[in-house]
């Protein structure tokens, strides 16, 4: 057990979500050099972290603005001073948009649609800010998530909101999948000269997220890109190959709490810390203190350790260092991050966005 591994244990109990701020500042600084020799601004999602403090990091070295998922986390942001904030989710009902508007007149938003619902709902939100609201027209090319399928969909769909009171088409928002960035310049070409015909112009071409850091530049008149996992990493971000290890800034500090068997032990780190979200992963996490070991199950408190692979083999009581698959999931189950540069306690960092799903 490491120095630092034993005063976290000792001052902050296990487990604790550790963020190496060196790290962080590293990850941050070559990403925005990425996003600048692209000549993409950066947008940064602010999802993986939830913490204005390090979205004014982020901003500092330069990013454009932040990326919101939901509104919750949009008023998080704005309550700290943050301004320029797209939220890349459908806003819905009457309670959202009041939230909206009210939140429209204290910082400049843009929001995503990618349906005429969506889009004949926002003048509400807009009437009650008293300004114009912004709306990119989601696309889909090809990840199957939200967005229009088609590029006849997507310019529809922008003349609906430059048509729309109280509404202005800004653009377009994308999230190519990583193997089909020729198939979304295709589309995105074909969507540009129906603008075009249209009278209509894409100040914004947005699109994301860390797993397609390695294609800026790729797609020719995209304007920014929306990274999230990038400032912290994790095993997903990994298998990608878009981070190393040691670009891996936050890991899960656990305690072996049994060894019951010769080949088996538990860690204090379940379900409510490391996820059950594998992210198509073998395991639960990266021990980093025992590589060949292997978390193969979770229940809420445990994690239960394969360690048939592994020569060395850790104690109960020994404090062991955890990447975990999905780094934005963890975030979002702890209240705090503690913070570390080299082997130094530095801090805290409230997590102010966590739970914010609404």
């Amino acid at each position: 057990m490491t120095p630092l591994a034993d005063m976290i244990e000792r001052e902050f109990g296990t487990p604790a979500v550790v963020v190496d701020l060196d790290v962080v500042e590293a990850n941050v600084a070559r990403v925005q050099a990425l996003c600048d020799r692209a000549g993409v601004a950066n947008r940064p999602h602010i999802k993986t972290h939830k913490s204005p403090t390090l979205a004014k990091l982020q901003i500092a070295a330069g990013a454009k603005g932040v990326t919101c998922q939901k509104l919750g986390e949009a008023e998080v942001m704005a309550a700290a001073g943050l301004d320029d904030i797209l939220i890349s989710y459908n806003i819905l009902g009457e309670r959202n948009l009041g939230r909206l508007g009210a939140l429209m007149r204290r910082v400049r938003v843009t929001v995503a649609a990618d349906s005429v619902t969506t889009v004949d709902g926002l003048p509400r939100a807009a009437a009650i800010a008293g300004r114009t609201l912004a709306v990119v027209v989601e696309c889909d090319t090809g990840m199957k998530r939200a967005g229009v399928e088609t590029p006849g969909e997507a310019v529809a769909l922008a003349k609906r909101i430059a048509e729309t009171p109280g509404l202005s088409f800004a653009g377009f928002l994308l999230y190519p999948p990583p193997d089909r960035w020729p198939e979304t310049q295709v589309f995105l070409d074909a969507a540009s000269a129906g603008l075009r015909d249209s009278g209509l112009v894409a100040r914004i071409v947005s699109t994301g997220g860390s797993p397609n850091l390695a294609h800026l530049g790729a797609l020719e008149g995209a304007t920014e890109h929306r990274p999230g996992t990038y400032i912290f990493n994790d095993r997903m971000q990994m298998a990608a190959g878009v981070a190393t290890l040691q670009d891996c800034a936050l890991s899960v500090y656990a305690t072996v709490v049994s060894r019951a068997g010769p080949e088996r032990g538990i860690v204090d780190a379940g379900s409510k810390t490391l996820t059950s979200d594998p992210g198509g992963l073998a395991g639960h996490g990266l021990v980093l203190d025992y590589p060949h070991a292997r978390i193969n199950a979770l229940s809420e408190e445990h994690g239960f350790l394969d360690l048939s692979g592994s020569a060395a083999r850790p104690i109960v009581g020994e404090v062991v260092r955890i990447v975990p698959n999905h780094v934005c999931v963890v975030v979002n189950l702890v209240d705090r991050l503690v913070t570390v540069r080299g082997d130094r306690i530095v801090g805290e960092i409230p997590v102010l966005a966590r739970g914010k799903t609404v």
